[in-house]
């Protein structure tokens, strides 16, 4: 690690030589003489016109570029507008007016005169507004197609850096449900951060941001979207948004209410290696269906640009969710059948929470303030109820019930401070954050199978970071440092655990560079994280699978910590991303013996692992040609990890590659058709191993109607079925497990949604508490 250290620091010394460089403005306007926001301005070299740098002007039409030679010229274009040439002396170009350009007006066609992806500061940042990317859908299928950032099924992950924080307008997301109420007309630009500054908590390994377009306006309007899907059964939902402003208020709000179908099939193959060979082999279907209610309103005053505050009230309630889950199985002791046993296993579900934050943004003199305060409230229960018939090797048939009473309540408050303002020619942050949680968790089994279980964690968390950046000529800088402490109280029984009570300080350092080299720009990063168990994985409580499999927490688990070196690049439509990972006390899944007695009871818990190294390398290409607009993506991830087996020490080392191809085809009629496809290969991936490849294909088609008021969109996901995981796990020293996954076949879903005259909330809370809140 000092290795690293070292590198890092002399390359920064290296690239951080102050470049002598002018500062271009300029603003733009339309015909009416009103600001042109997200149009394209470009610096050219003269005389080959090679692409220098590029911005896009901002919501009050102004922009700036750094200029390096006064033998330069700006290239200013817009759909629908004559492109402009200006020289870059005077490096102040003032106003510069775009005029129509008739002919593009009849048949507009996006091009992307600027790279698409681009690095700026501590972030990618792809600009969407004025491009195909506009057409995506959703939000949610939008970011599915922006470099290193995958969005498949309600998962998001960014490349190398796994589940994100997402941010729109500064505001935290309560869950990514918010990006598929987002539609991605409303947005001008994403931004993603591989390595997240000292702002953000330890635990955040990536950080998408979201910025939407200004809506200029006032009165009321609403945006009403109706989606309908099968898969074996039925699925849909209706949403209704709605914003009224006037003056300086914004009252907005959201209802939404669903009836959701899925369900999942596996196949596993057990194996317990000890005096004798016991193997389990299981099949397991499991459907569900559940209704929920969603609802949302938000009050905001603006004083002025400077400063805001606003109090939002989010509700959830699921009053209804049943799943069954039937499992066969057929046990085997030296190859001879020894048992078998069906357990059908019917769980009702509810659940409740209802969160609050108020904030304020304003500045006092120099001074910007960003003031979050958070409470949230949420109560779960569930109930199971198992009934087991096992025939026997001689013919003889046994059975028993058992019912299980799990609740949980969760209880948080937070605030979060942070004040800003410049210094020295860049801008110092710092601020700091506190939150307390209480979790109660009990669990009843009446028939005395598994222990009750009436446990409490008490949690005190506080943090305080200070962050500089400042850019030297070409070359932005960002340091930072972050210190947290964790107080951690155990109880049974209200009596308090000394040896599962925790107390947990540590400073977190971040460091990034952004530089250019000649026509290529690049991020060199370096961050520190943090991933603490959830509370679900503290729990002591025993949870019975079936029969042969029970299942637990960890109590004594300790959080995993993660040194992260990445170095991303572009060049025009061409991105690259690479990284190091060292990893220590990862948090695995593990097995052993329920009863020594009994070899063919399992007890499935977590175990921290020994440290181990990683590394990540991908390259995404996004050309724009004609009406096609292709984007491949090619990625591998290797590690280096080694676990005990009952064959003795296995060192998983196979890397594992992806390869993603999107396309989009802007169709005649308006018609906007996507065909994406995904494939992963065989690897390794903690202590467990990929055995077949996988592939899927995705296709949508859209169509927008009365002036883009209505939007119609059918998608067709795993169109072929042919997306089926089948994977081993080195569990323990004298178990593995053999799992093969069919999850959901193809999926047709119809999405319908209307908007009138449609305005975005001007709400800017951020939140407080969020990692508690993630552990939740």
């Amino acid at each position: 690690m000092r290795r690293i250290s070292t590198l890092f620091i002399l390359v920064c010394a290296l690239i951080s030589v102050r470049i002598s460089a002018q500062t271009v403005r300029g603003k733009l306007i339309d015909e009416h003489s009103q600001p042109l926001p997200y149009a394209n301005v470009v610096l050219l070299s003269l005389p080959d016109s090679a692409f220098v740098s590029g911005t896009i002007s901002g919501e009050d039409g102004t922009f700036t570029l750094e200029g390096t030679s006064e033998n330069q010229i700006v290239k200013i274009s817009s759909i629908g507008y004559k492109t402009v040439f200006k020289p870059v002396s005077p490096a102040n170009i003032g106003i510069v007016q775009l005029v129509s350009d008739a002919q593009q007006l009849d048949e507009v066609v996006v091009k992307g005169n600027l790279p698409v992806t681009r690095i700026k500061g501590d972030a990618m940042v792809t600009g969407v507004a004025g491009t195909a990317l506009e057409k995506a859908g959703t939000a949610e299928q939008m970011l599915d197609k922006i470099p290193n950032v995958t969005s498949k099924d309600g998962e998001i992950n960014v490349f190398g850096r796994g589940t994100p924080e997402i941010y729109v307008n500064g505001r935290k997301l309560l869950d990514n449900s918010e990006l598929d109420r987002l539609s991605a007309e409303n947005i001008k630009s994403v931004e993603v951060v591989n390595n997240p500054g000292a702002r953000y908590g330890a635990e955040v390994t990536s950080v998408i941001r979201i910025i939407t377009k200004k809506t200029e306006g006032e009165g009321f309007g609403f945006d009403n979207r109706a989606m309908f899907q099968y898969n074996r059964d039925w699925s849909a939902l209706e949403q209704l948004n709605f914003n009224y402003r006037k003056n300086g208020w914004d009252l907005s709000g959201m209802l939404y209410g669903s009836r959701m179908y899925g369900w999942i099939r596996k196949e596993l193959v057990q194996d317990t290696y000890l005096q004798e060979h016991w193997q389990q082999k299981s099949t397991t279907f499991n459907d569900w269906t559940s209704k929920n209610f969603n609802a949302q309103l938000a009050v905001n005053y603006t004083f002025n640009e400077h400063s805001a505050l606003g109090i939002r009230y989010d509700y959830h309630k699921t009053p209804y969710s049943n799943a069954l889950m039937g499992t066969n199985t057929d046990v085997y002791r030296d190859g001879a059948l020894s048992e078998k046993t069906y357990s059908p296993n019917i769980i009702d579900n509810g659940s409740e929470y209802h969160q609050v934050n108020a904030y304020y943004n304003g500045r006092i003199k120099d001074w910007s303030i960003d003031l979050n305060l958070d409470g949230y409230w949420d109560k779960s229960d569930k109930e199971s109820y198992l009934d087991e018939k096992t025939e026997l090797a001689d013919g003889s048939e046994n059975s028993r019930y058992v019912s299980i009473f799990n609740d949980i309540d969760n209880t948080l408050y937070a605030a979060r401070l942070i004040l800003s303002r410049t210094l020295w020619g860049g801008e110092l942050s710092f601020g700091g954050e506190y939150t307390y949680t209480n979790r109660r968790n009990i669990n009843l089994n009446p028939e005395g199978i598994v222990s009750d279980d009436d446990s409490r964690i008490r949690e005190n968390m506080g943090a305080a970071f200070v962050e500089y950046s400042r850019k030297f000529g070409r070359v932005q800088a960002l340091a930072g440092l972050r210190y947290e402490y964790n107080v951690s109280d155990y109880f049974e029984k209200d009596v308090r655990v000394g040896e599962q009570s925790k107390d947990f300080s540590n400073l977190f350092p971040t460091l990034s560079v952004a530089f250019p080299i000649n026509r290529v720009n690049f991020q060199l990063a370096y961050r520190t994280d943090i991933a603490r168990p959830s509370y679900w994985d503290l729990r002591s409580s025993m949870l019975l699978i079936n029969k042969y499999t029970y299942e637990t927490g960890n109590p004594l688990l300790d959080p995993k910590f993660t040194h992260n070196l990445t170095l991303g690049a572009t060049y025009r439509w061409l991105q690259l991303s690479v990284g190091y990972n060292r990893v220590k006390n990862d948090i695995l899944n593990v097995t052993s013996l329920y009863d020594e007695n009994d070899p063919t009871i399992m007890l499935m818990s977590l175990a921290n692992a020994e440290a181990y190294d990683k590394i990540f390398a991908g390259v995404t290409l996004s050309p724009t040609i004609g009406i096609w607009k292709p984007q491949w993506r090619f990625q591998l991830n290797k590690q280096w990890f080694d676990v005990q087996t009952p064959q003795g020490n296995l060192s998983l080392d196979n890397p594992m590659g992806t390869i993603i191809w999107n396309n989009n085809l802007s169709l005649p009629l308006g018609f906007m058709l996507d065909a994406d496809f995904m494939y992963t290969s065989k690897g390794n991936m903690k202590n467990g191993r990929l055995l077949k490849q996988a592939w899927r294909m995705d296709m949508a088609l859209q169509k927008s109607l009365l002036n883009d008021k209505l939007n119609i969109r059918l998608d067709a996901t795993n169109l072929f079925n042919s997306y089926k995981r089948d994977f081993i796990m080195h569990v323990s020293d004298m178990q593995t497990m053999h799992m093969t996954e069919e999850p959901n076949n193809c999926t047709v879903r119809l999405t319908m949604r209307y908007k009138f005259n449609a305005t975005k909330s001007k709400y800017k809370g951020t939140g407080a508490g969020e990692s508690q809140k993630n552990r939740m």
